[in-house]
């Protein structure tokens, strides 16, 4: 698969490149679990794959690629794994344990280690980025995870997996967008790119339908960019349409007529005109008893 624009330089060059020393002790927990060759050999249905895995989508071809290379030169990596009471749960590599799966392997090479919750998604999450595996709605649904089942704050989360929190942010904002605008991602019919462009369109259905359209026309992101701004400055146009201009005869007829209602009142009176004949009347007080006159005023008349 062709590299991604805009990763991180240290990835592909080994864990120590990706987390940043002041996160020490998360950083000998990921580096141990992936370079440890104690191996031992478990039975491939002994083991499953880990629930919190973040990637979720497993490309058919790629895998009947890997299964045919495995069934000739065999596991070269062995997995990393955590034991349980009757089973194994995957930390990294799952891909190879559908690949061998798929070959025919009964039993697979694994590095038993015993991490907490927090770790296995970590270990996982590193792994998949530096590997380019997660497209970005796994990528930002694996942080978004992170963050709320663990309680991190952005910026912890981007210091154990060496991003800015500026990049971790604009992972998660694609959440932000209609469930059918996500899966245009995850099916590569529109970028990530193209996503951002759309999320400050709030209307699900217009959002969707201008994806539609990016993809149909082959849209750049700078031209879907463009796209966007012109619509929402089309909107924005609509909202500030100027009001209806009054006449300086209604001027001296409303002021004559806010005369005459003060007369009979006693009090302030205004009348603002809207569109199409419509408006309103403000009567204004200045205490508590006012109010009461103007009320029992009121009264009368209507008696």
């Amino acid at each position: 698969m062709a590299p991604k624009r805009g990763l991180s330089k240290g990835l592909g060059k080994g864990l120590d490149s990706m987390i940043p020393d002041k996160i020490q002790e998360t950083k000998e927990v990921v580096k141990d679990s992936l370079e440890q060759k104690t191996e031992t050999i478990v039975n491939i249905n002994k083991i499953e794959p880990n629930k919190g895995q973040p990637r979720k989508m497993f490309n058919e071809d790629a895998l009947m690629d890997l299964a045919e290379s495995i069934k000739q030169f065999g596991i070269i990596q062995p997995l990393i794994v955590q034991k349980h009471e009757k089973y194994y749960s995957i930390i990294a590599g799952e891909r190879r344990w559908r690949a061998a799966k798929l070959a025919g392997i009964k039993e697979v090479p694994v590095v038993i280690k015993d991490y907490t919750p927090q770790e296995v998604l970590e270990i996982a999450l590193i792994e998949n980025i530096q590997r380019e595996d997660l497209n970005p709605i796994e990528e930002a649904m694996a942080y978004q995870n992170l963050i709320a089942e663990f309680k991190l704050k952005q910026d912890e989360l981007a210091e154990r997996v060496s991003k800015s929190r500026a990049a971790i942010a604009n992972s998660m904002r694609l959440l932000k967008l209609d469930r059918r605008v996500q899966q245009m991602i995850i099916d590569d019919m529109i970028t990530s790119g193209h996503a951002r462009a759309l999320i400050s369109i709030e209307d699900t259905e217009e959002q969707y339908n201008i994806a539609t359209q990016v993809f149909d026309l082959k849209l750049s992101v700078r031209e879907t960019e463009k796209l966007v701004k012109k619509l929402l400055e089309s909107k924005d146009v609509t909202k500030e349409k100027p009001k209806p201009a009054i006449s300086e005869q209604e001027i001296i007829i409303l002021k004559n007529i806010e005369d005459n209602l003060k007369t009979i009142i006693g009090s302030k009176v205004s009348i603002t005109k809207k569109q199409k004949n419509k408006g309103k009347i403000e009567i204004e007080y200045y205490s508590s008893d006012e109010l009461e006159r103007i009320i029992e005023l009121f009264q009368t008349i209507r008696a």
